[in-house]
């Protein structure tokens, strides 16, 4: 219940604009009703004007619509042949592996094979090398859970390796800076 006197704040008016608002709507009234002489070639020119703006619109999108189908389709092929460069890089290694296997089919003597496979191994991991693939050196360093895979732990030969990777079981590797498989190591207690 309110006095007369004390109006609430939502009931109070902000401002008398009406006479303001008015006043400035007859004058765009009168302004309207005037005829100019140049007023429809500025509606013309407006047109024109707009006409144009809306084609260079459409021309834009149109070339951002080309431009997403084509960056698409060259993803999409260099997916297709991001390998292509190592497989290539890897064919003489696998003609030795072809030529290795023709030449010792026949033979008996250990020591031929044995030195088909390290010349084929040789030059297996230095085309790997030239790819930027390089192994790690676990074997006695500390363990590192970013870069090692623990497989068990057992009694340490010898006290500096106490805490140390005594074996490596599986080799990890380095694709550059970033490792791109774990070395799966034995743990020294």
């Amino acid at each position: 219940m309110t006095d007369d006197k004390t109006m609430n704040l939502d009931d109070q008016p902000l401002t008398d604009n009406t006479a303001e608002h008015t006043a400035g709507e007859q004058d765009l009234a009168i302004d309207a009703t005037t005829p100019e002489a140049g007023a429809s070639a500025g509606a013309s020119r407006a047109e024109t004007e707009l006409a144009d703006l809306k084609d260079k619109y459409l021309r834009l999108a149109a070339e951002f619509e080309n431009y997403k189908r084509r960056t698409a389709k060259e993803r999409a092929d260099l997916f297709k042949t991001a390998n292509q460069e190592l497989m290539v890089a890897l064919l003489p290694v696998l003609d030795d592996f072809d030529r290795a296997r023709q030449h010792t089919q026949d033979t008996q003597d250990p020591a031929a094979l044995q030195n088909a496979l390290d010349i084929t191994y040789n030059k297996l991991t230095k085309t790997l090398q030239q790819k930027g693939l390089a192994p790690m050196n676990a074997k006695g360093g500390d363990f590192d859970a970013e870069l090692h895979e623990a497989i068990t732990q057992i009694p340490a030969p010898s006290d500096d390796l106490r805490g140390k990777i005594v074996e490596e079981i599986e080799k990890g590797y380095y694709l550059g800076d970033k490792v791109i498989r774990h070395a799966k190591v034995v743990l020294g207690q």
